[in-house]
């Protein structure tokens, strides 16, 4: 088979990709969808590709975190990750299928690896323009003089330029006289009422992703990397001096020491209850003690990057310095999760407070490592921070927050009889699992049975939707709902 008819074959599966693209994403709530199209781009990928890829363990880690995030549209509905995932998978995707076909001599955590993330993307738009370029010529422009090609094109102007301003004006016109009104409206009635707008829009974004994916997958068989030039690699470092850096350093220390001992005296006491209400100690300094966290690890990362160590006896004084700081930190995170605990067994749950005891334990595990750093030099922090940001990241969709929220909102009720049913009810579908459980032990609970006869109401509305938006959690909650006998 010649290079020529597999091109074409090659563009029937983008044609395919394309079409499934458009029926995952734009047809309502995405759920399985996602899934499915993650594996069909993969398996033309690789049909494409071969299985011969670069960078094989950090790119095979990337694949499964890809999976991970696409499989939470299926398992979970996740209101803040339904949103954030939409842009984070196209990245994440497109920077694996870059780093699997860029040469392993190459840092997937260099200058050089950039360059060519953002050339790829470059050239995937150039050459999309180029193809189309091309096809018009072969096709449209084929029997056209050069003339009537020319015309053409100042036609297809003409209209980009003039249907803008021609919806302007009969915006105008529509707003000044009400028979005009009425006749030009009923023209789109009809249109819409023979889904001709519809159609035309979802055929446009078929074209336009088969254009992208063939594209971004012809590009991606150059393997070649563009070199960044000689200036940035001779470069010398800046560098700071060891004694300003120290001084800094045993400064922050003296007052981390100090702040240590007091917060021991927390920790182990009944301090707290005598002094402040719980609400009252959470809310004095939990946000001031996490900066001061991020200050100080920002502070530990320039050191051991800019300040040289020239003498024996001053590397043992600086590593004890930073091992000093990272271990005060520690015990202000530490005492920055005690507070925002007490905070929620005071006042419940939420997104937003779960979310930061996420984050503060990434901390901890990140000052961790930089521990480790601080004795050994030869390994590099900054790839195993983003390693454990996106396993971070991809380890929050899987382990469902909300159902966590739900879970620990309903504990605390058993011991102190207060939740907020309504912040229950604005979260997705665990949300709604979790106001039904509440029900099946305290039905007599305030506006609680409205609002699920509320959301009993809607599952109706929730049937109608397509089989794109498929989801675990949400058919067992619809089903839930259907056996629930409400007075």
């Amino acid at each position: 088979m010649n290079q020529r008819k597999k091109s074409y074959l090659f563009l029937i599966l983008c044609l395919g990709l394309g079409l499934l693209a458009e029926l995952s994403f734009f047809h309502g709530v995405i759920g399985v969808s996602y899934v499915l199209f993650i594996a069909a781009f993969y398996a033309v990928l690789f049909l494409q590709q071969g299985v011969h890829f670069s960078h094989r363990r950090i790119g095979l880690l990337v694949m499964v975190l890809i999976w991970m995030l696409a499989a939470s549209y299926l398992f979970y509905d996740n209101a803040l990750f339904y949103q954030l995932n939409s842009l984070v998978i196209p990245v994440l995707v497109f920077l694996h299928i870059v780093l699997i076909t860029t040469p392993n001599h190459i840092d997937w955590l260099s200058a050089i690896f950039a360059n060519q993330v953002l050339q790829k993307f470059t050239q995937t738009f150039t050459y999309g323009k180029r193809w189309i370029k091309f096809v018009l010529k072969r096709t449209i422009f084929r029997q056209m003089n050069q003339a009537t090609t020319q015309l053409v094109k100042r036609v297809v102007i003409g209209l980009l330029l003039g249907v803008p301003l021609l919806g302007v004006i009969l915006s105008l016109l529509v707003s000044a006289d009400a028979n005009f009104e009425s006749i030009v409206m009923e023209v789109p009635s009809f249109i819409i009422g023979l889904n001709v707008l519809e159609g035309l829009f979802r055929t446009v974004a078929v074209i336009l992703l088969t254009i992208l994916f063939f594209s971004a997958f012809k590009t991606l068989r150059k393997r070649y990397v563009l070199p960044l030039g000689k200036t940035m690699q001779t470069k010398q470092q800046a560098s700071w001096d060891g004694v300003i850096a120290g001084t800094i350093i045993v400064l922050l220390n003296s007052i981390y020491v100090l702040f240590v001992v007091i917060q021991f005296k927390y920790f182990f006491g009944q301090a707290i209850q005598a002094d402040f209400t719980y609400a009252e100690y959470a809310r004095r300094g939990f946000f001031e003690l996490v900066v001061v966290t991020v200050i100080n690890w920002s502070m530990l990362l320039i050191c051991l990057k800019f300040v040289p160590i020239k003498k024996q006896f001053s590397g043992y004084f600086m590593k004890s310095m930073y091992s000093l700081l990272i271990m005060a930190s520690g015990v202000m995170l530490i005492s920055a999760y005690i507070r925002l605990s007490m905070y929620e067994n005071a006042y419940g749950f939420t997104m937003d407070r779960i979310l930061a005891h996420a984050f503060m334990l990434f901390l901890i595990v990140i000052f961790a490592y930089t521990l480790i750093r601080v004795w050994l030099d030869g390994i590099s922090v900054v790839h195993f921070y983003l390693i454990a940001g996106l396993i971070f990241y991809a380890a929050l969709n899987a382990i469902n927050p909300e159902q966590i929220i739900v879970e620990n909102n309903l504990e605390r009720y058993q011991q102190t009889e207060k939740i907020d049913i309504h912040y229950l009810n604005a979260l997705s579908y665990s949300g709604i699992d979790g106001l039904i459980t509440l029900y099946e032990t305290a039905p007599d609970y305030p506006e609680l049975q409205s609002v699920l006869k509320d959301r009993k109401e809607s599952i109706e509305q929730l049937d109608l939707e397509t089989w794109q938006s498929f989801n675990f959690k949400k058919q067992q909650v619809i089903n839930r709902l259907k056996e629930l006998e409400l007075d």
